[in-house]
């Protein structure tokens, strides 16, 4: 499980770097010129981004300890089979689904610059929405699991 402290701090830590990536996006938006490459940061530079989002996200340790981890567990104890197929099918749809938004978004470029624009606003907009949605929850904590049983 993870503890109550980590939770908060990672929803904080979390909702700080998310609010860093919205400034990021604004400001790119802001400055955005159709001509020049659209990719200002190397491709390292934004798998680190992309991994660190990940691991300050407190929804993939709450989501595998609340929800999917019981699933596997009980899939493995029923058969080792079932427990191996979840995990197997888990992956691999995400995995296709994920194939599949990178596809679409990759393909965005083709719409025109100024369609490029206006998705660099949206996705400033809802960084900034859910940086400020994971900071609330940090401060003033989220809904405790044990009140709900």
């Amino acid at each position: 499980q993870v503890p109550y402290w980590m939770e908060r701090f990672l929803y904080i830590a979390g909702g700080c770097f998310v609010l860093y990536l919205a400034r990021g996006t604004y400001k790119t938006w802001k400055n955005f010129e159709p001509g020049l490459p659209s990719n200002e940061i190397g491709i390292e530079q934004s798998m680190f981004k992309a991994a660190l989002i990940n691991i300050l996200n407190p929804g993939p340790y709450l989501y595998w300890t609340l929800v999917t981890g019981p699933i596997l567990l009980a899939g493995w104890r029923g058969s080792p089979s079932d427990g191996a197929g979840f995990l197997i099918g888990f992956y691999l749809t995400m995995t296709l689904t994920l194939s599949l938004l990178i596809l679409l978004f990759g393909s965005a470029r083709q719409l025109g610059p100024s369609v490029n624009r206006a998705l660099l606003g949206i996705s400033a907009l809802a960084l900034l929405c859910f940086g400020i949605y994971q900071l609330w929850l940090g401060f003033t904590g989220s809904i405790k699991i044990d009140n709900l049983r």
